[in-house]
């Protein structure tokens, strides 16, 4: 009978499904935990005021900070009229050259000024242009509102990857905002920032228009315009009343953190934000004592967002229901929900109708039926000649504003920007398990990386023993099974050299498991992606914790008599060759480098429009300290292989073109094609 020690069973855990979300919830955890602290301190209307201001403070912090207020250079463009109202089609720019797109709908009946509302549109690749967003702009006019309907970033006649039609995007609404959001992480600012600036700046242009009462201003929105809404309340004290109708109002470390959380688009998503103790419900308690509606689907937590959607939404309710309570307004908060699927929704409609009328009109009787209204085609919506600002206007993308953002560089602790766990004096190399194969012996090894996480591994290692022979750790992509028994680990360990092969976090055995919850969401959701949005969120980047990962099989395998005296090699391919980098520059222990098939630099991402990079190995405002090229030659005089690099794009480098990214030669060797062989790797 086959019997298995503890430890065996740990390893096996390690392996499975048991450990790879621990260390990902206990951030959740801790964020959760620190932000009730603050929260259950808010007992005066004077703390309750400090925390507003910090809420707005931190938000800039972390999204890259407030940008500068520039001319609007507004202009209207067309108009047309209908029964009770007119339209005019407008541009403005929320910074220099970036147009806006925007239907500002006029009352032609009732005596101005009239309250002005702010309509933030969800994600539908057509903005503006959207038949029930139309309604919402149309009805509201017709009762007596300027409305201000805009296109988000990326959808609309702001489409910035287009495909046949201008202003149909080949992306997708939700990735037009995160594909751009990707390269901003890397100099420091976010799609969270230009999203809530663009709502800043046209607030701004609401405001100024002189049939607007500027102390009567609101904002709406469905789904994605909701969470707009959600950031404007964060940072705009001239809201004098909001409804917010399906936005992800989801904290991500909320109680019975699900793995990876409430992960979304780019602008969703709050880098950094776990270990200040700052979630999404935070953004509305600035709005505070303003009357607020937050208005939800039943059915999200089924497929739209996460299982913890509603209660998480209701527990955080609740507490944000206490501070108006606090501030003598309970009356001026409210939570409504429909049992319909995720939409704007008759229902949710009516609500919103009424919360302005009540709180911006002071009427007293609700709107019995919303009328009908036919929607215009988006061609009479536009403001530009062929449904797109760019090519019109000649303007700006969120791509081509990243690149121009100058940086100067200043020195940083490497190891706190990837947000590293030290392994220190807890270093080990625990065997589990032991075969053999002619002249090789194989372990199978963990590695306690950080709290509750064990790397596991193979170890391959020679009868014969020759400590003059390096000791090779190889970090495939595939992880660590993609092998044979005739195949390259086995090889080099029967030339004499010990070789680690293990699957470091997010890779082979350590991917993660299916979160519990619906499958229609489960399944888009587990992916590297997520969880480096998710990694992100909590303040450990993915590339970090692989980082941690090798740090640890290195100090552990050192500790172990038979291998402390070899010279270590890093062999790494393709997207793990970033991690490698970053280890070799913390460790130097590593005594050489192979890089096959690996990105030559970060800046060369950000310079290119279409790049085709994973998310796993960004790290934020990284280009505001160094780059892979500068990493590079710091590591001299270790010698660097680099075969077969690539660029921003994915396309493969010529040698020529390699060399001519760093300033010194001295320890680089470039090789044309990516070879993965023993005699190349040994030749590091």
């Amino acid at each position: 009978m086959l019997t298995m020690s503890r430890r065996e069973v740990l390893a096996m855990a390690a392996m499975g499904a048991l450990i790879r979300g621990n260390a990902r919830a206990q951030s959740a955890k801790r964020a959760y935990q620190s932000r009730n602290r603050a929260i259950s301190s808010l007992t005066t209307p004077a703390a309750i005021r400090e925390r507003q201001r910090w809420v707005t403070e931190t938000f800039w912090n972390l999204v890259g900070g407030m940008p500068e207020r520039t001319p609007l250079n507004a202009r209207t463009v067309g108009a047309f009229e209908r029964p009770g109202y007119r339209v005019e089609k407008v541009v403005y720019e929320s910074q220099p050259n970036f147009h806006i797109s925007g239907n500002l709908y006029i009352p032609t009946v009732g005596r101005p000024p009239f309250p002005g509302v702010l309509y933030q549109m969800g994600h539908t690749t057509n903005g503006k242009g959207d038949g029930t967003y139309q309604r919402c702009c149309q009805t509201l006019a017709g009762l007596g509102y300027i409305v201000l309907g805009f296109d988000p970033m990326g959808q609309g006649e702001r489409t910035y990857y287009p495909g046949p039609v201008p202003s149909q995007s080949r992306l997708g609404a939700d990735e037009e905002h995160t594909y751009p959001g990707r390269q901003m992480l890397l100099k420091g600012i976010t799609s969270t920032r230009l999203q809530t600036w663009d709502s800043v700046r046209s607030l701004d242009y609401l405001a100024s228009h002189p049939l607007v009462d500027p102390k009567r201003l609101a904002s709406t929105g469905q789904s994605g315009g909701g969470t707009t809404t959600m950031l404007l309340a964060a940072v705009d004290d001239r809201l004098a009343a909001a409804v917010v109708s399906s936005g992800n109002t989801e904290n991500v470390a909320c109680a019975h953190f699900n793995p990876p959380g409430a992960t979304d688009d780019a602008e969703q998503d709050l880098v950094a934000s776990g270990p200040v103790g700052f979630d999404r419900w935070d953004l509305l308690y600035p709005i505070a004592p303003k009357p607020l509606l937050i208005m939800v689907s039943q059915r999200d937590f089924f497929g739209t967002y996460s299982p913890n959607y509603l209660s998480s939404g209701i527990e955080e309710f609740e507490k944000l229901q206490h501070v108006y309570r606090r501030l003598g307004h309970v009356d001026r908060i409210a939570w409504f929900s429909t049992p319909l699927p995720h939409g704007f929704s008759y229902d949710l409609r009516m609500q919103m109708y009424n919360w302005f009328a009540r709180w911006l009109k002071g009427e007293p009787r609700p709107l019995a039926e919303e009328p009908v209204v036919p929607p215009e085609s988006e061609e009479t919506l536009f403001v530009s000649a062929n449904g797109s600002v760019v090519q019109s206007f000649h303007g700006e993308t969120p791509f081509t504003l990243n690149r121009k953002r100058s940086l100067t560089k200043t020195p940083i602790d490497l190891a706190r920007l990837l947000g590293i766990d030290d392994p220190g004096a807890g270093a080990s190399a625990i065997t589990v398990g032991r075969a053999s194969y002619h002249q090789t012996v194989v372990e199978a090894v963990e590695f306690p990386a950080a709290p509750k996480v064990w790397v596991p591994a193979w170890l391959y290692q020679p009868k014969a023993n020759d400590p003059s022979k390096p000791l090779v750790i190889v970090l495939e992509p595939g992880g660590r099974n993609a092998w044979q028994e005739s195949g390259l680990y086995n090889r080099m360990a029967t030339e004499g050299c010990v070789v680690c092969a293990p699957d470091l976090r997010g890779i082979g055995d350590m991917t993660p498991e299916f979160s519990r919850g619906a499958a229609r969401h489960a399944r888009p959701h587990n992916s590297e992606e997520d969880y480096a949005w998710s990694s992100l969120i909590l303040g450990k980047p993915l590339a970090g914790q692989r980082v941690t990962d090798i740090l640890s099989i290195v100090r552990g395998l050192l500790t172990r008599p038979d291998f402390a005296r070899r010279p270590v090699i890093l062999a790494a391919r393709g997207v793990l060759t970033v991690p490698a980098q970053f280890a070799a520059a913390l460790e130097r222990a590593i005594g050489g480098l192979y890089l096959a098939e690996g990105l030559i630099s970060f800046r060369s991402i950000v310079e290119t429009e279409v790049y085709n990079y994973p998310l796993g190995n960004f790290v934020p405002n990284l280009l505001a300290h160094t780059d892979l090229p500068e990493l590079v030659v710091s590591i001299a005089p270790r010698r660097v292989t680099l075969a077969g690099a690539i660029d921003g794009a994915g396309n493969r480098m010529t040698p020529e073109a390699v060399r001519a990214e760093f300033s010194s030669m001295a320890n680089i060797r470039v090789l044309p094609e990516p070879a993965w062989s023993p005699s190349d790797i040994l030749s590091a």
